[in-house]
């Protein structure tokens, strides 16, 4: 039988505090979907990269991929909330890099849709040019969503 060999690791990163699901719950009662990106449907991820002190401290957030209409600078605002765990290794002050990806989803409540149809009637002529009978065989389908 092996023995598994433990993962050494040089350096202690920042974690955020409380795990991933905290910051599941963070992003979900702090993100705000923008107007503009709502009108326009726009759905997608923006990409980050920030830096965070030896303090925990959140600084230096640069979008490296953005979706616009507003998106990114929610992602900016929602990612300079966060707040990480102080990190030491042995007595050294450490800043760390890191890149996340925030998603901008729809819901079905946030997409519109509307539905409309009308009937088309066309008067059949006779050779003396008087109205004789009514097609209602067309229609017409309009369908916006947004």
């Amino acid at each position: 039988m092996k023995k598994k060999k433990k993962e050494k690791h040089f350096l202690k990163l920042p974690q955020y505090s409380g795990g991933k699901e905290s910051f599941t719950k963070l992003l979900k009662e702090n993100l705000k979907y923008p107007e503009e990106a709502l009108k326009n449907n726009i759905e997608g991820d923006v990409h980050l990269s920030f830096d965070i002190d030896h303090n925990g401290k959140v600084f230096n957030v640069k979008v490296t991929h953005g979706l616009g209409y507003g998106c990114d600078e929610e992602a900016v605002r929602v990612i300079e909330l966060l707040s990480y765990e102080k990190a030491r290794n042995r007595g050294v002050k450490v800043k760390a890099s890191k890149k996340i990806k925030i998603p901008f989803r729809l819901r079905k409540a946030d997409i519109g849709f509307q539905y409309n149809y009308q009937t088309v009637s066309k008067l059949k002529t006779d050779q003396k040019g008087k109205d004789q009978k009514k097609d209602s065989g067309s229609y017409s389908y309009t369908i916006n969503i947004g």
